[in-house]
């Protein structure tokens, strides 16, 4: 049986809007039975609730011989306490990566720290986790937001990166407005992280997702980047594209300015396969309890993937 394309975008829409229902994350994660069903659900996706569980799935990756990055998964935050009480956390992460072989990478969004509270909260928090970070040996890579928030994210990690110059910013093939950008952020030497961008954009600042259009604009910026030297981290998990890519840039990808990135739960055997041909890889893992809207909109991504939903819940106990 085919799916339809309109069948899998009211799919998607249905998922984000349940992503973003805290009704019904509440009446779900309130009720004992529907907690369990969603925690084996999410654990595809994230490496369960604490930092221990991060920091034992970051040495696991680190056997299949795949660098880290981690995350404590959140949403935007509106309120400076708790802001600053994630900001704490991120800074007691920083402090724990420090004792871990292969020192991973710190991931978040600015929003999540307090950059919508006021830019002045988010520029003190951000700064706050890249000095813990420089301090356990590692570094800092800050995420992409919705178009309506870039202006913001990169006024932020330039302020950031003045002081910690080996700060990272992600930036999104899709956005019309990405060439502009990547020609102020190459002057900089942290890493660039490439994604195609999975936010829901207007046809007026974005590329479709999934167009032949998008794929360009991601080919041509990778093309840059790798051909210029500067670090980058191109973020996939598109099989097609990552063909196009090694079509496209052959052995130049094999340069130690690159690395592919990979989500956990996305494209775990493309990322091993990339590894054992000989590429730098890193996974990217995500922890903490607010994990909700981060694992429902990642099955939005692709609906299809309601299917794994299913069968990770194994209430038949079959393999």
């Amino acid at each position: 049986m085919t799916t339809s394309d309109n069948t899998l975008r009211r799919a998607a829409d249905t998922l984000r809007a349940f992503a973003l229902d805290e009704d019904l994350k509440a009446r779900t994660l309130a009720n004992p039975a529907l907690a369990t069903m969603a925690a084996k659900i999410a654990r595809r996706y994230t490496a369960g609730s604490d930092v221990d569980a991060a920091v034992a799935l970051l040495e696991a990756n680190t056997s299949r011989g795949h660098l880290g990055s981690v995350e404590l998964v959140g949403e935007s935050i509106r309120d400076e306490a708790v802001a600053d009480q994630q900001t704490d956390e991120f800074v007691d992460l920083a402090h724990r990566l420090g004792q871990v072989p292969g020192r991973a990478t710190i991931s978040f969004d600015l929003s999540h720290v307090g950059a919508v509270v006021s830019p002045e909260v988010g520029l003190r928090n951000g700064r706050a986790i890249a000095r813990a970070a420089r301090e356990a040996g590692t570094s800092i890579m800050i995420s992409a937001e919705g178009s309506d928030r870039t202006d913001l994210v990169l006024s932020i990690t330039e302020q950031i990166a003045d002081e910690f110059p080996e700060t990272g910013v992600t930036l999104q093939a899709r956005l019309h407005r990405t060439p502009g950008d990547l020609d102020r952020l190459i002057q900089r030497p942290g890493p660039i992280r490439l994604v195609k961008g999975a936010f829901l954009e207007s046809a007026d600042v974005a590329y479709a997702r999934d167009s032949e259009p998008l794929t360009t604009a991601y080919l041509e910026a990778a093309r840059r980047l790798v051909g210029s030297g500067h670090r980058v981290n191109l973020a996939t998990h598109d099989p097609l594209l990552v063909s196009s890519l090694r079509d496209t840039l052959g052995t130049d990808l094999m340069a130690e300015h690159v690395e592919f990135e990979m989500l956990q739960g996305l494209g775990t055997e493309l990322l091993d396969s990339l590894r054992h041909d000989g590429f730098t890889t890193r996974e990217y893992v995500v922890y903490g309890p607010e994990w909700w809207l981060y694992v429902l909109n990642r099955m939005a991504e692709h609906p299809e993937r309601v299917l794994d939903a299913l069968a990770d819940l194994d209430i038949t106990g079959r393999p």
